[in-house]
Formats: C-alpha cells, sequence, structure tokens
C-alpha cells in the first residue's frame, strides 16, 4: 500500500423533491427524487492495518458496532475485493442521525471509496455503489458524487446538473425512523409520476412531508420558522428542513438567528461531491 492513512468528507445530501409513485410487493416504495449534495459533511480517517482487523475507534451512541454501516461497508468491500487488509476508521461526526441527510449512507459510501483506494482493491465506482445498495437506497448517490435524479427505490441514478444556492439547515431536536415514516398508513404512495424536466421546472414537493409535521410538531414549527425568510422544505424522511438562498452572506444571518433549541447550518450545494474532489475521483455516472 502506498499509504497508510487517509481522511476523506462523508458530505450531507438534501432530496429537493421527492415523490412516492408506488409500494412494490416486496414493501418497498417506488420513489422519484432529486439529490442535491452539500458541503457540509462529517470526516472519516482510514489507517491501514496488516491485522486484517476492521476496528472502528469512535464508537457511535446507541449503535453497535456490527451494525454501524461504516464497519459493514468495509467488511463487504473485503468480501467483495478478497482484500485481507484491515484498518482502523475514526469520524469526526457533524451530522445529525435520523435527520434525513444521509449521514449514515454518506459515511458507508466515503468508507467504500477510502478503503477501496487505500487497500488498492482495484474497483470502479459502479461496482462500490452495486455493494453500497445493500447497505442503503442512498448509498450509491454519495459512491457516484454527484447530483442526480433517482428514481426505483433510489438506486437508478442519472447524473444532472443543478443550480448551486446556499441552504439554511435546521435540525430541530427529534429523530425520525425512515420505517415509521414508510411503513405509515396515512403516508402519501401515489404520486403520479413525472419527467426530470419537470422536477428541475418546477421543483416538485416532498410526500412525506404533511405526515412529518402531523406527527413531529417540531417540524412543523420549524418549517414555520423558516418560512419567514424562504420557501422551506423537508429533505427526505428525516427531521431536517432547509430553505435555499442566493448567497452565503444571506443564509449565515438566517443561521445567526435560529432559536437555541436547534441546531442548524449553512452550507454551499454542488454538483461534484467534497469526497470526489478531495480524493480527485473521475465519476461515470
Amino acid at each position: 500500500m502506498s499509504k497508510t492513512t487517509l481522511t476523506l468528507p462523508a458530505p450531507a445530501k438534501l432530496n429537493l423533491m421527492l415523490h412516492i409513485t408506488g409500494q412494490r410487493d416486496d414493501g418497498y416504495h417506488n420513489l422519484q427524487t432529486l439529490f442535491q449534495i452539500v458541503d457540509y459533511s462529517d470526516e472519516l480517517t482510514f489507517a491501514a492495518s496488516a491485522t486484517g482487523e476492521v476496528r472502528l475507534d469512535t464508537p457511535m451512541a446507541g449503535v453497535a458496532e456490527v451494525d454501524n454501516l461504516i464497519v459493514r461497508a468495509a467488511h463487504l468491500l473485503k468480501q467483495a475485493s478478497g482484500s485481507q487488509c484491515g484498518a482502523r476508521i475514526s469520524i469526526a461526526k457533524r451530522l445529525p442521525m435520523g435527520a434525513g441527510l444521509g449521514g449514515g449512507s454518506s459515511n458507508a459510501a466515503t468508507t467504500l471509496v477510502g478503503l477501496n483506494a487505500l487497500w488498492q482493491t482495484g474497483l470502479g465506482l459502479a461496482e462500490l455503489a452495486e455493494i453500497g445498495l445493500s447497505l442503503g437506497a442512498d448509498v450509491p448517490v454519495f459512491v457516484h458524487g454527484v447530483s442526480a435524479w433517482a428514481e426505483g427505490v433510489g438506486e437508478k441514478l442519472e447524473k444532472v446538473v443543478l443550480p448551486t444556492p446556499w441552504f439554511v439547515v435546521i435540525t430541530p431536536p427529534c429523530e425520525i425512523s425512515t420505517g415509521h415514516i414508510f411503513s405509515h398508513r396515512q403516508l402519501t404512495r401515489n404520486t403520479s409520476p413525472i419527467t426530470i424536466a419537470a422536477a428541475l421546472g418546477y421543483g416538485g414537493f416532498n410526500d412525506c412531508e404533511a405526515l412529518v409535521k402531523e406527527l413531529y410538531p417540531d417540524v412543523k414549527m420549524a418549517l414555520e420558522w423558516l418560512n419567514q425568510f424562504a420557501n422551506a422544505r423537508l429533505t427526505g424522511t428525516g427531521s431536517s428542513i432547509f430553505a435555499s438562498f442566493d448567497s452565503q452572506t444571506q443564509a449565515e444571518q438566517v443561521v445567526a438567528q435560529l432559536p437555541r433549541h436547534w441546531s442548524g447550518f449553512s452550507a454551499h450545494g454542488v454538483n461534484l461531491s467534497p469526497l470526489h474532489q478531495v480524493a480527485k475521483i473521475s465519476t461515470v455516472l
């Protein structure tokens, strides 16, 4: 191995819209969504080990190591590549859990990309995305690292070029289970499919937002607060909401006014992931 350590970002994503067009026989839902990656990230550090052991030095509260997507991604890469290498992994966590920002999926994708490079396993992005899909439907978009239109359960990706505004992202103090939202009987599941051009033209909406607002008053209050400044929307099925602004100054001014019991940040929308910028990876999607 030419390198023994590697530090890489694991960025957040926003679902600019999320339509649920049906439910499949296996219980999963057919979706249409626009993914935009932003330049606000967790940071993972990988140290190569000759022991073959994968070890997470910074465990996450409430998540057993065997269930952690970082550890699972590393083991899946070992199995797929036949690598005998190991790694010690640590994470500087900034993205809230259960927030709809894709933190766990992004951690898994960065692990696949980072260890693929560190272990010199030589797998391509398409192969890494296929491995990642078994960990979660959002993992492939982080592996490919570009803004994308997604269909199916989120795994059918088509690269798009999106505007790159500044975003304010607010997370009220509640965690939301994706499984709980998608299994709820009141969830809208029959939105008519639209084209990419239509989504880019008028923006769409999030079919989960009405239900999340009803079940989680904190999210409703946050949406009402942010709507004072710009059109606020829910991202994914989590608790985070967002709105876009023309400049960093405008976004930071809003963040400065946040009520103390909410967390939030400003971030720049990007069309190429910070992970791929740092790692100098050529995307192929």
